[in-house]
C-alpha cells in the first residue's frame, strides 16, 4: 500500500500518540499526531480560528483515528463533530481506549465509529483501517465521477466497483 492514505492520530498521551504514529507508519501511512481533539478540529477547520488551518491537511485526511479518554473532549465528542460536518461527515473515524466498556464501544459504533480498538493497539489492529480507506476512497472516486448508480451498488454489495477501480 502506498502513503496516499494519511492518518490523523489524537491521542493526549505522548506514549500512546508515539506507539500509534510508529504503528501507522510502518504500515506505509502518512500520519498527522495531535495532542488534543481541540488541535485536531483546528486543523480540520472546525473549530474557531481558521488561520491555524492546514488547508493540505484538510483535503488529504482519509481518516481519523482518536483516543476515547481525553481532557476537555473526548474522543466520542470529536467523533460527533466530525460526523456532524458536511464536509467530513464520510471520513472513518476509529475510537480506541484502554477501557473495555461495552456501552461506550456500543455507543462510539452506533454512533459512526467505523472500528473501536483496545489498546495497547496492535499492528494487526491497524491491518483492519485498510478496508475503511478503501471504501472511503471508492466512494469519494464515485462522487467524484458522479457515478451514483455504481456508489449504491458498492454499497449493497460491499464489493468493488469495477468501472470505479
Amino acid at each position: 500500500m502506498d502513503t496516499q492514505f494519511h492518518v490523523l492520530a489524537v491521542d493526549d498521551s505522548i506514549i500512546d500518540r508515539k506507539l500509534i504514529e510508529r504503528l501507522l507508519k510502518t504500515s506505509s501511512f502518512q500520519v498527522t499526531a495531535v495532542d488534543s481533539p481541540n488541535k485536531a478540529l483546528e486543523l480540520l477547520g472546525l473549530k474557531g480560528n481558521q488561520g491555524g488551518m492546514d488547508e493540505s491537511l484538510v483535503n488529504k485526511v482519509n481518516m481519523i483515528i482518536t483516543d476515547y479518554s481525553m481532557p476537555g473532549m473526548t474522543g466520542y465528542e470529536l467523533l460527533r463533530k466530525i460526523k456532524e460536518s458536511e464536509r467530513f461527515r464520510d471520513i472513518p473515524v476509529v475510537i480506541m481506549s484502554s477501557e473495555n466498556i461495552p456501552s461506550r464501544i456500543n455507543r462510539c459504533l452506533a454512533d459512526g465509529a467505523e472500528e473501536f480498538f483496545l489498546k495497547p493497539v496492535q499492528r494487526s489492529d491497524v491491518d483492519k483501517l485498510k478496508p475503511h480507506l478503501m471504501k472511503s476512497k471508492i466512494k469519494d472516486f464515485c462522487k467524484f465521477q458522479q457515478h451514483r448508480r455504481l456508489l449504491t451498488w458498492y454499497s449493497d454489495s460491499n464489493t468493488l466497483c469495477q468501472r470505479c477501480i
